[in-house]
């Protein structure tokens, strides 16, 4: 074997934190440019097609993200199978597998459309509305067809993930997203057509893949050639590893992807468009959050096989010091401007209860401060220890949910899959994760976690008694209050943690780097 091959290195062109600071400075704006433009589309959107196209929006993207349960555990997989063989420079390896996942995929698109239009004659159970709503069939087969085309891209793009090089597909969904929705708002408002808002959505889904895929197949154009086969026993070992995955991602969207169609059903198809007005603001910054980790997830698949155990303490001591300076105050925020951002952008009909504003910033703030767990398992592969807990959790979770969902509506629904993460994978995935991979006590991950439930608290609690006198009635009011939150919250979290050892660790790292360009 070659020197080349024989010797673990990055192949993204330059340091792990450099690829990193360069992934989460183009995610970023491909998120900030995504915000502003959803709030604009979904203003629109509800002004011209009101609550109702609204809901079945949100509950149609809900059922087709668990019909996509055919590729679960796959493109994760799929990911992880890269990490050794780009680590070792092994073309022909990448290539026997960029082959071997198209026919996979081309399968599981074949299967997806199939699936979906067997369930069209089930939508009338599913949609809960007051009134009916033609072209109800239709609408559901262009968010299918939507998802069925980024099946046939997937295989070569997953490279650029898994390489720390997920920028370009940053870049290509920042251009095209902005297009599709300046597209999608002119023709809303020239034409009140649904059909055509959709019909956008379906071309800018596949101009991201498409160009996506072709940078891809330019960076590795090695991937188009002749390559062996996998061995019998190295597919068999991916599939095992897609079987352990894929039992914890339908956990995942059983978890995470029932809530829509449970309101729908057991309060209103309307109520999920409700809903989903505070999702598109969670999920913006959520997905702008997700870019620090879903950046360092290769450079963490590339420490598997790089690193020792102190130096993977190291890092996830700075993700876990980031996930909670952004969480308290992201969590601080959504709770004090909600109310008043919902009252001003759309009206008081769109305005949750406290209630149900308490439900979804319970289960934010929960995910947000497991990310650096994720991330880690995302890059280890440590499903197969996982991966039953999860399922347990999505059990106890859908139970819940219909019996608390009867009794407390919205509110009892949201309860229970916070309810649900407590009492399950909360506790079990970091125990796991410490006990195989860093080789030490979990009191790393849940003495800080304690701290900062305390903190986030007691923060909320002393800026809202100081903002209490602001009454927002406008968008300028809105800003002062917003300013004033986020300025007090961000000193808050920056006064704790500026002295921390983590904190200190990747102020350095980040320092260290913007100092030698």
């Amino acid at each position: 074997m070659s020197e080349e091959k024989s010797t673990p290195r990055n192949t993204s062109g330059g340091s792990r934190t450099g690829n990193v600071l360069k992934n989460i400075k183009f995610g970023t704006i491909n998120q900030i440019a995504s915000i502003l433009l959803n709030l604009i589309s979904r203003t629109v959107f509800v002004r011209v097609l009101g609550a109702s196209y609204l809901g079945i929006n949100g509950l149609f993207s809900d059922v087709l993200q668990m019909l996509c349960l055919a590729d679960l555990g796959l493109n994760t997989a799929m990911v992880y199978s890269f990490y050794r063989p780009l680590a070792e420079n092994d073309h022909a390896k990448v290539t026997s597998l960029v082959q071997f996942y198209k026919k996979v995929y081309n399968w599981i698109a074949f299967v997806v459309a199939a699936v979906g239009l067997l369930l069209v004659p089930f939508l009338q159970y599913i949609v809960n509305l007051d009134q009916g709503m033609p072209y109800l069939k239709l609408y559901y087969l262009f968010f299918l067809a939507d998802t069925v085309i980024s099946y046939l891209f997937v295989y070569k793009t997953s490279i650029l993930n898994a390489d720390q090089k997920n920028y370009y597909i940053s870049f290509y969904t920042t251009i095209f997203t902005i297009l599709k929705m300046i597209c999608q708002v002119v023709l809303l408002i020239t034409t009140h057509n649904y059909f055509t808002y959709l019909i956008c959505q379906i071309v800018g889904s596949f101009a991201i893949n498409y160009f996506a895929s072709r940078k891809s197949q330019q960076l590795y154009p090695y991937i188009t050639e002749k390559a062996a086969p996998l061995s019998h026993e190295e597919k068999k070992s991916i599939w095992e590893n897609i079987k352990s995955v894929f039992i914890y991602k339908v956990s995942s969207v059983l978890m995470n992807g029932t809530d829509n169609t449970l309101i729908s059903i057991l309060v209103g198809t309307v109520w999920t468009g409700y809903y989903s007005n505070y999702n598109l603001i969670t999920n913006g910054v959520g997905n702008f959050v997700n870019i620090i980790y879903s950046s360092s997830t290769a450079s963490i698949g590339n420490l598997v096989v790089t690193s020792d155990k102190k130096k993977r303490v190291e890092v996830f001591r700075s993700l876990q010091a980031v996930s909670l300076i952004i969480t308290t105050f992201t969590t601080i925020c959504f709770t004090l401007l909600f109310s008043d951002l919902m009252h001003v952008w759309l009206g008081d009909s769109y305005v949750l209860d406290n209630v149900i504003l308490t439900s979804i910033m319970i289960n934010y703030y929960l995910s947000g401060v497991l990310h650096p767990i994720w991330s880690y398992r995302e890059a280890t592969g440590l499903y197969r220890q996982t991966k039953y807990i999860m399922l347990i959790c999505a059990i106890e979770n859908i139970g819940l949910s219909i019996l608390m969902g009867i009794y407390m509506g919205m509110a009892g629904v949201l309860f229970a899959s916070a309810i649900s993460r407590l009492t399950t994978y909360f506790w079990y995935e970091p125990k796991i994760l410490f006990k195989e991979y860093f080789g030490v006590s979990t009191k790393i991950f849940y003495l800080p976690l304690i701290r900062n439930v305390l903190l986030t608290l007691g923060a909320a609690a002393v800026i809202y008694f100081i903002t209490s006198f602001i009454h927002v009635n406008s968008w300028g009011m809105l800003f002062v209050k917003a300013i004033i939150v986020a300025v007090l919250s961000l000193i808050t979290v920056i006064l704790v943690y500026s002295r921390t050892d983590g904190y200190k660790l990747l102020y350095n790292r980040i320092m260290g780097r913007l100092k030698r360009r």
